[in-house]
């Protein structure tokens, strides 16, 4: 019964439209004259280009350009709404306040208690939009909409695509009902949804996404625009970039039994990465995990060992031959 459960899930991420809800997952409220230069400064990604109406997703990088917290920004016209991870949002919020500095005028909110968020997946997302009644056809990646108080931003590149949904506490049960009502299937768990992720090869908080990697090697090289001016750990990442000296890399591992996340991944008894991530497919029931793994060794048909097994390299993301 629970296998036929997450199968259903699962077919509806790959065939329909699926719903998980993110009670951990909080947002912050940037306002005041600097918001824009404010986190334009600090992080990786061109927040003074951005216009109301647009979002991107940038990193807080430390000072060996280590990652820090990804975020998604999501620009309004007076305010800049921060999405971040589950879990990470209190953290987030102090960490901003200590990068404020006297001359800025900077307000940080933590607006989690009011605003809630969910999120839409599966190529049968926007129908499901549209059949409650929100006009997404039109909508852009990486660009948002907001109808009767509800927010409706479209991403493609981060996460499981589909769109993340932001509403007032007080209408949040009403929009999920609106969505089930319309054919969205609700993930119970997150089972499904990490079986999708991992196979989409997309890097999460607390697997490809901690202070162990730094951007470019956990997959978010997009999120990193090598014409970005200066932010901590930018001059890290440009010259990796100029000079290609990004050592390591996220890749998919195929293997016979499943893998333990954080077990090292090595050839000939030489230690190469570590296992990120790791899930039996829900589609086809084989094992698969994600890595970050040195180079040469990080290419595709390479094989090397973990876990007293041998291991295949597999591009991401994670082909129908290689699921």
């Amino acid at each position: 019964m629970v296998q036929t459960a997450t199968m259903n899930e699962y077919n509806a991420l790959v065939e329909g439209a699926a719903l998980l809800e993110r009670p951990e997952a909080g947002l912050l409220i940037l306002t005041d004259a600097d918001r824009h230069d404010f986190l334009h400064r600090i992080t990786t990604n061109q927040i003074n280009k951005l216009v109301p109406g647009e979002a991107t997703v940038t990193v807080l990088t430390n000072p060996t350009a280590r990652i820090l917290f990804v975020f998604t920004v999501l620009v309004r016209a007076d305010e800049l709404w921060l999405l971040p991870a589950a879990g990470q949002t209190t953290a987030l919020e102090r960490y901003l306040r200590g990068q404020i500095f006297f001359m800025d005028k900077v307000k940080v909110r933590n607006a989690s208690e009011t605003l809630r968020r969910c999120r839409l997946m599966g190529p049968k997302a926007e129908l499901v939009l549209a059949t409650a009644g929100f006009a997404v056809t039109t909508l852009a990646d990486e660009r948002w909409l907001e109808q009767n108080g509800d927010v409706i931003l479209k991403q493609s590149k981060f996460e499981v695509p589909g769109y993340e949904l932001i509403a007032p506490q007080a209408q949040y049960q009403r929009l999920l009902t609106n969505l089930i009502d319309a054919g969205a299937t609700v993930l119970y768990d997150e089972s499904a949804y990490e079986s999708r992720r991992i196979e989409l090869g997309r890097p999460a908080a607390g697997h490809e996404l901690t202070d162990a990697y730094n951007p470019l090697e956990s997959g978010l090289a997009w999120a990193c625009p090598d014409n970005k001016g200066c932010y901590t750990g930018q001059e890290i990442i440009a010259r990796q970039i100029t000079y290609d000296k990004i050592t390591k890399s996220l890749v998919g591992l195929r293997s016979a039994q499943l893998l333990p996340v954080g077990a090292e991944v090595s050839e000939g008894g030489r230690a190469v990465g570590v296992v990120t991530s790791a899930a039996s497919s829900s589609g086809s029931q084989k094992p698969l995990a994600l890595a970050i793994i040195k180079r040469p060794y990080n290419e595709p048909g390479t094989r090397l060992t973990t876990n007293s097994q041998t291991v295949e390299v597999v591009a991401l993301p994670f082909s129908e031959a290689t699921i």
